[in-house]
C-alpha cells in the first residue's frame, strides 16, 4: 500500500496552497515550498519570510533521501558590532521565561534561499505559480483559535512595534480567531520573492533589513553574501522493520530516541504502565522554548517533502516596506549551547523526517513543531504510525513530555497508569485536555494523514483516481 497523495500542516490556508499545487500538476516539493510560503504569512506566530529551517525530501524513483539546512547563521562576518538585546519575559506552563528581542537577537534568514534551492532542484511548476499562494495569503487569512490563545502569552515579543498594527484590532485589543492576520506592506515582500527570490540577499530589501539593523546588530552585507543553503544526505535509525532518515545532527537526538523508545514502549503506554515507564525514560529531558510549525506533502510518484520552520518568538524588528518581522534566534538562550562563530549555522530541535520499509518505499513522512516537545511529539506518533495507527488517530492520541523532575500528561492515561508511575518515584500532571504545549505533528502514511488539533491542523487527501499532467518550471 503506498501512501496516497495529499499534504497536512498547521492551518487551513497552508494546506489549501499544498492541495492547488498538486492539482496543478506540482511535485511535493512544488507544494511543500508553496505551504511553507503561505504559512510565512498564515502563521506568523511561529514563522516567516525571516526565518530558517529544514526540509528532508524523498525520491520515489531513486528510493533516496535529502536533508536540506536553510536554517538561521550566525552573523558577524562583516564590521559591524552587536550591541545589547532587550530582555522580555514570557510566561510558559506557568513558568516565567527570559528572553532578548531587538537588532541583537537577529540571525541570517534561510527561508528565502531555501524555497529557492528545494523548488531549483526538485521543482516541476513555474516559480511564480509556486509563490502565488504565498502572495494571496500576504493580504490576509484567518487568525487560527490555537494561534489567538497564544498570543496572550507571547505580547511582549509580538506586540512591537508593526506587531501592534498586525496583532491587534482597531481598539487596541488583541486578535480573535478569524480575525483577519495581515500586515499592509507584507505582499511587496512576496511580489519580490516571485520576480527576483535572491533580492531577500543583495538589493531594496536587504538594503532596508540592514538599515533597520544598523544600531546594535553585527549582521552585515557579507552575512547576507556569505549565506548557502545546505544539503547533506541524511542520518538513520532503525525502529522495527523500517529505517528512519532525518538530519541527525538536532539538538535532541530524536532518530537515537525513536531507537531507543522502539525497544522500551512494546505496549500501548496508555494503558501499560511498563511501556509507560520505557516512554518516560527514553524521552526525560528539560523543556525548551521554540516557536516552530511543520508540513508535510506526497505527490503521484510518491515523492515526498517534510519542512520544519521557525522564527524564533520574533525580535520585534521589522523590515520597513516589506512587513516582514524579523527572527530572534540569537535571543533563544535555550538553543545556545555552543560558541556562536560568525558564519556558522545555529543549532535548532527540528527534524523532519521520513520512514522506508525494507524495500526503500515510503512508509511514513513526518515532522512536528514545538521546541522540545519536536522530539517526544513526533516519536509518539511515529510509534503508533508504523505499527499501524493511522496517522490522524496517532497525532491526536494523549501525549507525554518528561521533565526531569515532572511528567506532564494529556487525559487519556489510564488511572493505573498515572498511579503506577507516581508509585515508581515519578510526579505527575495532567493538563485539562490536549494542549499546545504538547506539540503539533504533521504525517502522511499509507493509512492517510493526520494534523495536529493542538496547532489548528488540516490535511487535504486527493480523491482517488485524480491525475494531474506535469508543468516545467521556469523563473
Amino acid at each position: 500500500m503506498s501512501v496516497p497523495v495529499g499534504v497536512a500542516a498547521g492551518h487551513e490556508a497552508t494546506v489549501d496552497a499544498g492541495r492547488v499545487v498538486l492539482e496543478a500538476g506540482g511535485g511535493a516539493v512544488d507544494a511543500a515550498v508553496a505551504m511553507m510560503l503561505v504559512s510565512c504569512a498564515a502563521e506568523t506566530i511561529f514563522t516567516g519570510l525571516a526565518g530558517g529551517g529544514f526540509a528532508t525530501v524523498y525520491e520515489a524513483a531513486t528510493r533516496t533521501v535529502t536533508c536540506v539546512d536553510f536554517f538561521v547563521a550566525v552573523p558577524g562576518l562583516g564590521d559591524r558590532t552587536a550591541g545589547p538585546g532587550t530582555a522580555i519575559e514570557i510566561t510558559f506552563v506557568g513558568q516565567r521565561v527570559p528572553y532578548e528581542i531587538g537588532p541583537a537577537t537577529v540571525a541570517v534568514p534561510g527561508v528565502p534561499a531555501g524555497a529557492l534551492h528545494l523548488w531549483s532542484r526538485w521543482g516541476r511548476l513555474p516559480w511564480a505559480d509556486v509563490v502565488a499562494p504565498g502572495l494571496a495569503a500576504s493580504y490576509g487569512t484567518p487568525f487560527p483559535a490555537t494561534h489567538a490563545e497564544l498570543l496572550p502569552r507571547v505580547t511582549p515579543a509580538m506586540c512591537v512595534s508593526d506587531g501592534d498594527l498586525v496583532y491587534r484590532r482597531a481598539d487596541g485589543s488583541l486578535l480573535q480567531a478569524g480575525d483577519l492576520l495581515r500586515h499592509p506592506d507584507h505582499h511587496h515582500a512576496y511580489e519580490l520573492l516571485a520576480h527576483d527570490p535572491r533580492g531577500f540577499y543583495r538589493g531594496d530589501y536587504a538594503d532596508a533589513l540592514l538599515d533597520v539593523l544598523e544600531e546594535g546588530s553585527a549582521l552585515s552585507q557579507a552575512d547576507l553574501d556569505a549565506y548557502a543553503v545546505v544539503e547533506s544526505p541524511p542520518a538513520t535509525a532503525r525502529f522495527d522493520a523500517f529505517d528512519v532518515h532525518a538530519r541527525g545532527d538536532d539538538l535532541d537526538d530524536v532518530l537515537g530516541t525513536l531507537q531507543a523508545a522502539g525497544t522500551a514502549v512494546a505496549a500501548d503506554p496508555h494503558h501499560d504502565l511498563g511501556s509507560a515507564l520505557g516512554l518516560v525514560e527514553a524521552l526525560r529531558a528539560p523543556d525548551r522554548r521554540a516557536e516552530t510549525t511543520n508540513l508535510v506533502a506526497v505527490d503521484e510518484r510518491g515523492d515526498a517533502c517534510v519542512i520544519t520552520t521557525s522564527l524564533g518568538l520574533g525580535s520585534g524588528v521589522w523590515v520597513p516596506g516589506f512587513g516582514v518581522h524579523l527572527n530572534s534566534m540569537l535571543g533563544e538562550g535555550e538553543l545556545i549551547r555552543a560558541a556562536l562563530d560568525p558564519g556558522a549555522r545555529m543549532g535548532s530541535m527540528m527534524s523532519p523526517l521520513v520512514a522506508l520499509d525494507a524495500e526503500g518505499r515510503l512508509a511514513a513522512a513526518a515532522g512536528a513543531a514545538g521546541g522540545s516537545r519536536i522530539r517526544p511529539a513526533l516519536v509518539q506518533t511515529l510509534l503508533r504510525v508504523l505499527r499501524g495507527t493511522p496517522p490522524q488517530e496517532a497525532v491526536d492520541a494523549p501525549r507525554l513530555n518528561a521533565l526531569p523532575d515532572l511528567v506532564r500528561l494529556e487525559p487519556g492515561f489510564d488511572d493505573a497508569v498515572l498511579h503506577g508511575l507516581e508509585a515508581a518515584g515519578v510526579p505527575v500532571a495532567v493538563a485539562h485536555g490536549l494542549d499546545p504545549y504538547f506539540g503539533g505533528v504533521s504525517a502522511l502514511s499509507p493509512l492517510g494523514a493526520g494534523s495536529d488539533p493542538r496547532r489548528s491542523g488540516h490535511v487535504w487527501l486527493r480523491p482517488h483516481g485524480l491525475r494531474s499532467a506535469p508543468a516545467r518550471p521556469a523563473l
